[in-house]
């Protein structure tokens, strides 16, 4: 079965072929990062704009890349929500028009479902249950994979989310965008112990995160540096709040896995490429003898390949749409809110 995963939440335009959730056939991502790197950060109104422009290229390359055509294609799967909701729509009303005018299912996409099911083009071998630690610009859950379209948010930050609070300390740091990508790569050269970093905890929630107090203490210090005149080592810094940043998530993590009883952990979204993360999680699966899935580095951004995996599951457990299908720039990940509200 070949469904055609289209993806539009941010500024990646995407589209791909993916076969029976597994194997990839085309992966096509059109990325607008070097436009936005001119305003530091996003810009909702042109990142609409660039959907608009690169989408129907994209969805032909993808088709054309895999040697298919619609006729050969299953279902059209989009990612409806959350996100950028001027982006979202773009990619919803054209899969909308496409799947109606080739008579072919449409499959609404949770964008964080998405995201943990690059885990299974990694790894042909997983299936659900398992843990995983979904980490990226917007959000931070730790998320119990029940079944393939089944879950349960354990925790979630209160917060910024981790990508976020990279983003926000590295435009601090004067590190340009985007500004987690390259703290992770400067970091990489500091000393991770040379500037003291508090590691927050949430109260009776001890799988929740908080990275705002941790933001506040890195942006302080830079201030206070600056004030006094001396000068900021900036790869130790970048080192000092990105090992605080992974502590916290690990911790977290870890309590939940202990507490639920969970073998095999999962980590997924755009911060899962954190290189300490990565060897973090790693290394501390291997001791405690968990099994680790991680996605591969070109599946950890926003991308076609991850919607076309999670829409064959979708598919299959019957959850399609009509062109009443509209975008939502928020929605819970537990719930896929249009299928509730949809199906008769």
């Amino acid at each position: 079965m070949k469904i055609l995963g289209i993806e539009s939440s941010c500024d990646e335009t995407a589209a791909a072929v993916v076969e029976d959730g597994r194997t990839v056939l085309s992966n096509v991502v059109a990325s607008q990062v070097d436009e936005h790197k001119l305003y530091g950060g996003v810009v909702p109104e042109i990142a609409s704009r660039r959907h608009c422009e690169a989408i129907v290229g994209v969805v032909q390359k993808a088709l054309g890349d895999a040697g298919t055509t619609l006729d050969e294609i299953s279902a059209v799967a989009v990612t409806y929500a959350p996100g950028l909701i001027g982006a979202l729509l773009v990619g919803v009303n054209f899969a909308k028009g496409l799947a109606l005018a080739a008579e072919k299912p449409l499959v609404p996409v949770h964008h964080l479902r998405s995201h943990i099911a690059a885990n299974y083009l990694a790894f042909p071998e997983l299936e659900p249950p398992f843990l995983c630690l979904v980490v990226s610009g917007g959000h931070t859950h730790i998320v119990e994979v029940q079944d393939y379209t089944k879950f349960r948010v354990l925790g979630r930050t209160r917060d910024d989310a981790a990508g976020e609070a990279f983003d926000k300390a590295a435009r601090a740091m004067g590190i340009p965008y985007p500004g987690g990508v390259e703290l992770d790569k400067i970091a990489e050269h500091g000393n991770d112990k040379a500037y003291p970093m508090p590691r927050p905890s949430v109260d009776g929630a001890p799988y929740d995160f908080s990275f705002s107090g941790l933001k506040t203490s890195a942006i302080n210090l830079i201030h206070n540096t600056r004030q006094r005149g001396e000068t900021l080592n900036v790869p130790d810094l970048a080192a000092s709040y990105r090992k605080a940043v992974v502590d916290c998530l690990t911790r977290n993590f870890f309590a939940a896995a202990r507490d639920t009883g969970a073998k095999k952990l999962a980590i997924a979204g755009g911060v899962s490429a954190n290189a300490l993360l990565r060897r973090t999680l790693e290394h501390e699966c291997r001791v405690k003898g968990l099994a680790f899935y991680r996605p591969q580095l070109s599946f950890c951004g926003d991308n076609g390949a991850m919607v076309g995996s999670q829409g064959y599951y979708e598919f299959r457990a019957g959850h399609t749409a009509g062109p009443e299908l509209n975008a939502f720039a928020e929605m819970p990940v537990e719930q896929n809110e249009y299928v509730l509200h949809n199906t008769p």
